[in-house]
């Protein structure tokens, strides 16, 4: 069983950054499908960033140039720095990992942008 631990959400005006952190037990942050979503309320879940292979990552169109994400492999997690954010970006941020066949998914960190 894998334990996956989100963390860093806040409260930030539009303008502001965040960095988001995902903890992941059990080896996990190895693997090579790993990454994070959002869900407004009302929404879907959406695709937000992910990382496949260790090498390629994609990232949703509405954040492209101002999100990052990043693996730091020694502290066993993944992270996510946002940028420029926007009332849009108002959601419940999720971190998931798919490991030996299986997918995980964290409680989810509450970021809202709001002045």
């Amino acid at each position: 069983q894998v334990q996956v631990v989100e963390s860093g959400g806040g409260l930030v005006q539009p303008g502001g950054s965040l960095k988001l952190a995902c903890t992941v037990s059990a080896g996990a942050i190895a693997s090579n499908n790993i990454g994070w979503y959002r869900q407004g309320v009302g929404d879907q879940r959406e695709l937000v960033a992910v990382t496949i292979n260790k090498r390629n990552t994609n990232y949703a169109d509405f954040v492209k140039g101002r999100f990052t994400i990043s693996r730091d492999n020694a502290k066993n997690t993944l992270y996510l720095q946002m940028n420029n954010l926007k009332p849009e970006d108002t959601a419940v941020y999720y971190c998931r990992v798919f490991w030996n066949w299986n997918i995980y998914w964290g409680q989810g960190t509450q970021v809202t942008v709001s002045s």
